[in-house]
Parts: structure tokens; C-alpha cells; sequence
């Protein structure tokens, strides 16, 4: 009976691994074939041999290349500052106590539940008063201190992070700041791993804000070159789908190096030891 069960079980892992692994084995496909064979009927489901061809009208429409170096600085530096202040937030609001410290952090949590599209007419007002329209800024820093990075390291360092390990140290004479650094940072390494892919594949798909200030195509960032693909006379799909692919693999290749961390870290910070 057990052996039944598993069986069934790794049945139903195994349809829903392949209706989601679908849609990227479509994609790669696609990018082999002329626009007429992508929309023939039935479709085509094995490599073609118009790859050529697409990269060639690909590197014609689109700077691939610049879009790409664009999206890694934007993705990079955003992900790190939120790491970086994530974590200092998340840890101050786990093992410190100071006034107000359960009002703020239920405020920060109330933030979590606006819509980011409700805010988007005051966000893109202040970023032209800051005079970011057309900067990586304006992408990079308002949202590198947000309300679900900070939860999610408080819940790791609550659940992980020992009191008597910061006494200790306080104890050998170091600061909060070389605490933090040397000792609670190593233990963070799972909750970095995870937070960083989230953020990283965010940052990596925004379209929406880099569609409303970055208005040159120098500074196009992968989402953009995609939209800029698209025509009213005449899509050609094949080179969009070979795009689309150039975009995702590193997604796939980041996720893939860090997939143990980013398991550790989403079971650690679920756990309570």
C-alpha cells in the first residue's frame, strides 16, 4: 500500500513538473522557427532549423548585448543593497528592543498589503522631483529597504539566530556592527540565498517602472528590448522567442547554482528549533 501511494504520488510531481517545464520547452522551441511555423497548426514540437535566421533579425531590431549589461547593473545593485539593508532591518527587529518597535513593524507589515500599482502615480511624481527619470536609480533604491525583505530576515534571525552567541561576543569586546558582520552574517547565509533569488528575478522581469522612466534606448533593460520587438506592422516571433530564451537563462542558471540555499532557507526560517 505504501509503495502504491509513492508511486501515485511521484505521478502527480511528475505531471505537474512537466506543465510547468511546458511552457520553457515551448519557448526554446519557438526560438528555432520562422513566425509561420510558430503559429501552424498542430504545432510544431521539435527543434527547427531557423536559428540563424532569427538571430540575425534579432540583433537587427534589438541591442541584445547593452540590454542585457543594463538589466545584470540594475539586478545586481538592487539585490545587494537589499540584502544589505534587509538584513540589517530584519535583525535590528528581532533582537533589539526599542519604543514603538511592535507599532513599526506592525506598520511595516500594513505596507505589504498596498497594491505596488496603487502607489505608482506617487512614486513616479517623486522620482521626477528627485530628477531620476531616465536613472537606474529610480528603479535601484526605492525599493531596496522594502517591508517583505525586512519580515523575512526577522523571521530567519528569530528562529536562528542564538541571544547567547551575541553575548558572547559582546563579551570578547566587539561592537554591534562587527557582531553583525562576523558572527550573525555567516549564520544568515540560507535567508540571504533565498531572499537574493526573489529579488533578483523581480528586479530582472520589472517592466512596469523601467517602462515609465527609462525613456532612452541606451538604457533599455531586457524587458523593454522585448517590448521594443513587438510591432503593429509585423511581429517577427521566432527572433522574440530566441530573445525571450537569452532572457530567462540566467534566471534559470542562477537559480539552479543556488537552489540548495534557497531550499535551506526557505525550511530553516520555517522551522522553530
Amino acid at each position: 500500500m505504501k509503495i502504491a501511494k509513492k508511486c501515485v504520488l511521484y505521478l502527480i510531481l511528475l505531471i505537474i513538473a512537466f506543465i510547468m517545464l511546458l511552457p520553457f520547452y515551448m519557448m526554446f522551441v519557438m526560438s528555432t522557427l520562422s513566425t509561420n511555423a510558430i503559429y501552424s497548426f498542430p504545432p510544431v514540437m521539435f527543434f527547427g532549423g531557423n536559428l540563424s535566421a532569427n538571430y540575425g533579425n534579432m540583433v537587427q531590431m534589438i541591442n541584445l548585448p547593452r540590454a542585457f549589461l543594463n538589466s545584470a547593473f540594475v539586478t545586481i545593485s538592487y539585490t545587494f543593497l537589499v540584502l544589505f539593508f534587509c538584513s540589517i532591518g530584519g535583525y535590528a527587529f528581532s533582537v533589539y528592543d526599542f519604543p514603538g518597535k511592535q507599532k513599526l513593524f506592525a506598520l511595516l507589515l500594513f505596507t505589504m498589503m498596498i497594491p505596488a500599482t496603487a502607489g505608482i502615480i506617487p512614486w513616479f511624481i517623486m522620482m521626477s522631483k528627485f530628477g531620476w527619470v531616465n536613472s537606474y536609480a529610480a528603479l535601484v533604491i526605492p525599493g531596496c529597504a522594502n517591508a517583505f525583505g525586512i519580515f523575512w530576515m526577522r523571521q530567519y534571525c528569530q528562529n536562528n539566530v542564538p541571544i547567547s552567541l551575541m553575548e558572547a561576543a559582546r563579551i570578547d569586546g566587539c561592537s554591534e556592527w562587527l557582531i553583525f558582520f562576523r558572527v550573525i552574517a555567516p549564520i544568515l547565509k540560507p535567508a540571504y540565498a533565498s531572499l537574493g533569488i526573489m529579488q533578483f528575478v523581480n528586479m530582472w522581469n520589472e517592466f512596469m517602472q523601467a517602462n515609465l522612466i527609462l525613456r532612452k534606448e541606451r538604457l533599455y533593460t531586457l524587458p523593454l528590448a522585448l517590448r521594443a520587438m513587438v510591432s503593429d506592422r509585423g511581429t517577427d516571433y521566432g527572433a522574440l522567442m530566441l530573445a525571450s530564451t537569452c532572457a530567462v537563462l540566467p534566471l534559470l542558471i542562477v537559480f539552479l547554482c543556488a537552489s540548495k540555499y534557497f531550499m535551506d532557507g526557505l525550511t530553516a526560517g520555517a522551522v522553530k528549533e
